[in-house]
């Protein structure tokens, strides 16, 4: 029978009581570390040609005792490496080893030498405690393998899987990489509020807050977009920030209430540029990130080199539908999204009716290589420049790889008395019970009044990291927000 964590617990705290008898301080502050493991592997020649004693630290991961000699390896930031005690080398504090167990800290200090296994190891002269563990490691007592409590407790998730750090290191490359690629380009890098007093730039439905200080409900942001784009207005050309986003929607593989987006804006530039400025970034972003253009995911081959075609919206919605956009009405649009059991609230306007069905569709669409989704209908877009061609339609694109969305980016909208027209329009959507409509902002469209340029504007959320790796996006967030 198998010990109850509680008897585990127990015993290692008289391990614990004991080192402190011995006058040992179980959680000293400072350690006299003087290389990683990976520079004593990498360094090993050198190292032990000259007999120098060196000082590692790191986590105990195995410890194996036979008589009067112990090994153990430690595994710090960087690498796992081997130590070996001998009693005869040691003396007296060699017994203090009883008091070790998995999953504590120590610090070691000794030479380097190579087992009759050829394994490098550090022969150890003296050792201490760094951190004394009164829980025993998931691999040691009861494994890790269910999915809910590796995202509850992701730092053993972390400790016990290694390809989930490395899988953070690459998301660390991914926003840096964004972060280059844009600043390389002339991007300035800025830092809007949280907290809004209109939530703007998105159809979402926000949280809400409560400042004290000022007596007032704040929302916390859907979008980074208007903030930006009144730095526009104020004479920035080219803005981006990546921050954290909040929206108080429902939880899918592809969804998250509190993640990390990308938005930026760029005056004078039009649809055509942008289109191409996006091929180059995503392609620069995925090969450092990843050291490929070409990637596995939802069992798709995606080669994200070379251009893209471009996928007509309203083409693609007939195709798949046998509805066409530019006649049918909102009661067969209706009619179509009950008969194959796509849910839609009974206020539910045109455009979130279309969106609602495109999204059931648009499977079959990048699954070789990515497309521009391009001539969106208006209703879909209140923040988008119609299309000179054609004023039913918005210049929108969005990027579509293995049938899913990896970034939406517009001709903005600058025409303060059309934008005016379009938030009217959302707050009647609002005023129906459409929560996920957008606001009126005063301010906002008092900014357009003094005058915006001509901008394209482009947003990319932590969605594509976690597609790019075939994750879905709770798995690629460090603590995602979890049920009581």
């Amino acid at each position: 029978m198998s010990e109850r964590i509680e008897d585990i617990i127990e015993f290692r705290k008289k391990k614990l009581q004991a080192l402190k008898a011995a006058g040992i301080d179980p959680y000293p502050s400072q350690t006299k570390r003087d290389h990683t493991n990976l520079e004593a592997l990498d360094n090993f020649e050198a190292l032990s040609q000259g007999k120098k004693e060196i000082t590692l630290v790191g986590r105990i991961r195995s410890l194996r005792t036979q008589g009067k000699i112990t090994f153990a390896h430690i595994e710090d930031g960087t690498s796992k490496i081997q130590l070996f005690f001998k009693a005869d080398n040691l003396g007296e504090s060699f017994s203090l080893l009883e008091n070790f167990d998995l999953g504590d800290f120590i610090e070691a200090t000794g030479v380097l030498f190579k087992t009759k296994t050829d394994e490098k190891t550090l022969d150890v002269s003296g050792f201490k405690m760094l951190a004394k563990s009164l829980r025993p490691l998931p691999s040691e007592h009861y494994g890790l393998s269910d999915l809910e409590t590796r995202l509850r407790q992701r730092y053993l998730d972390l400790l016990m899987n290694p390809e989930v750090r490395e899988m953070f290191v690459k998301k660390s490359k991914f926003w840096a990489a964004t972060q280059k690629f844009l600043t390389d380009q002339g991007f300035l890098q800025v830092e809007a509020p949280v907290l809004e007093p209109v939530p703007g730039g998105a159809e979402a439905e926000p949280f809400i807050t409560h400042h004290k200080a000022l007596d007032r409900d704040f929302y916390l942001r859907i979008s980074l977009e208007l903030p930006l784009k009144k730095l526009i207005v104020g004479g920035f050309e080219k803005v981006f920030e990546i921050g954290r986003i909040f929206r108080n929607e429902g939880i899918s593989t592809t969804h998250l209430q509190d993640y990390t987006q990308m938005e930026f804006y760029w005056a004078y530039a039009d649809f055509e540029m942008l289109k191409k400025f996006l091929q180059q970034m995503y392609q620069y972003i995925i090969q450092e990130t990843f050291g490929t253009l070409k990637i596995v995911s939802e069992g798709a081959e995606v080669d994200w080199s070379g251009d893209w075609a471009e996928v007509d919206y309203f083409q693609a919605f007939k195709e798949q539908t046998g509805l066409d956009l530019e006649k049918v009405s909102d009661s067969e649009l209706k009619e179509y999204a009950t008969k194959n059991k796509i849910k839609f609230e009974e206020f539910a306007g045109r455009g979130r009716l279309v969106d609602l069905i495109f999204k059931k569709i648009r499977s079959g669409l990048g699954l070789n290589k990515p497309v521009f989704l391009v001539n969106q209908p208006l209703e879909l877009e209140p923040l988008a420049k119609r299309d000179p061609k054609n004023p039913k339609v918005v210049q929108r694109l969005q990027i579509l790889a293995y049938g899913t969305e990896l970034g939406k980016g517009f001709g903005e909208l600058n025409d303060p008395l059309d934008q005016r027209v379009r938030f009217e329009d959302q707050m009647k959507l609002r005023e129906k019970g459409d929560k996920e409509a957008q606001m009126i902002d005063e301010d906002y469209i008092q900014a357009m009044e003094y005058g915006m340029p001509p901008l394209a504007g482009f947003g990319m959320s932590e969605r594509l990291f976690a597609v790019l790796s075939n994750k879905s996006v709770r798995e690629t967030v460090i603590f995602p927000p979890m049920k009581d």
